[in-house]
């Protein structure tokens, strides 16, 4: 074992981060590779802080891949409502009624590659962590912590490979998911993208940028290009009754088989030309969303009115159910149409 390796597990030891899929370091009890592989799958491009509350609901909910292959699509995404980036979602479900038909985890990198939605990253951090397969696990923290220990200067993207060598060269045949762990955490708390603890990082002796003294440039990054500005209208009807007018978005694309409000201009998957239903309406503000790709600046028009619509239909809303684009226009049409 390399000795920055034995030095990180040793600091792991002492300072790993309590999460609810997480056994303790050195633990002899397998993690159930359920919990590994939906806590990977929620933590794409998201906190943990942001996480634990849904992986907790999910849990509860359906605590065996068995239960929440048998579970509704709509149930599982309105769960998921908030929580962002919902083809993740679809895949999950995808790939939890394939591991249950299969009656359990593939215990290889190879084999969970095989998984719908599970690409190189989870295929590693499950093989690693529940299986205890020393497999590499490469996320951006363990890009930034690989390219500061060995002071690479080339940018991101393109030094990718050179960092999964790298990171691959680090990987210890025992311990393999407690070292993914403790990697992460490391770039999680210590080697941060921002004033990095340098005078407590237990890889403080081998680290080439430290000592070249650019560790707060590192790594370096190729700009993004600026996102573009979508402009487009939701329109948002309430029945006297109660009920708002919805529709079930395309599967596929944008809040993919979400519930939501119709609308036009700024997504053409499920876009209309004209307003679902006649009524009075009224322009209520403009909400502001960030996509992936893209920045969405909509108007938001509310009325009520119990006109039978050309699409979608009157139904029940808990707006905690809603994506976040969807819950910030029913907030805002709810302050003008709901009784004070």
């Amino acid at each position: 074992m390399r000795k920055e390796t034995a030095a990180l597990l040793e600091w792991y030891d002492h300072h790993a981060r309590e999460m609810p899929w997480r056994s303790p370091p050195g633990s002899r009890h397998t993690p159930d590779p359920y919990r590994i592989w939906l806590s990977e799958v929620m933590l794409q491009q998201t906190t943990v802080a942001a996480v634990r509350a849904y992986f907790d609901r999910f849990t509860t909910r359906w605590p065996t891949v068995a239960d929440l292959a048998a579970a509704q699509d709509a149930d599982v995404m309105a769960e998921w409502a908030g929580l962002g980036y919902y083809a993740r979602a679809r895949n999950l479900l995808k790939c939890a009624r394939v591991v249950a038909q299969a009656g359990g985890f593939p215990e290889t990198y190879d084999g969970l590659l095989t998984l719908p939605g599970v690409g190189p990253y989870t295929a590693a951090a499950v093989a690693a962590i529940a299986f205890d397969q020393p497999a590499t696990v490469v996320d951006g923290n363990v890009e930034r912590v690989m390219a500061r220990l060995f002071n690479v200067e080339k940018p991101l993207p393109l030094s990718k490979p050179e960092l999964t060598v790298l990171a691959a060269k680090l990987t210890p045949q025992t311990r393999p998911g407690d070292y993914a762990q403790a990697v992460m955490d490391l770039g999680a708390t210590i080697c941060t993208p921002r004033n990095p603890a340098c005078g407590i990082c237990p890889l403080r002796p081998f680290c080439a940028a430290q000592a070249e003294g650019t560790q707060s440039t590192l790594p370096r990054k190729i700009p993004k290009p600026e996102k573009p500005t979508r402009t487009g209208t939701l329109w948002l009807a309430r029945h006297p009754d109660g009920r708002w007018l919805t529709e079930e978005r395309a599967a596929k694309g944008l809040l993919g088989g979400m519930i939501g409000f119709p609308g036009m201009g700024w997504d053409s998957k499920t876009a209309h030309d004209a307003p679902p239903v006649t009524a009075n309406w009224q322009d209520v503000g403009q909400i502001r969303h960030t996509f992936t790709h893209f920045h969405a600046a909509l108007t938001v028009l509310a009325a009520t009115t119990s006109a039978r619509p050309d699409h979608g239909m009157f139904q029940p809303v808990n707006p905690e159910n809603l994506p976040t684009l969807m819950r910030k226009a029913f907030d805002l049409a709810a302050a003008t149409l709901l009784p004070r």
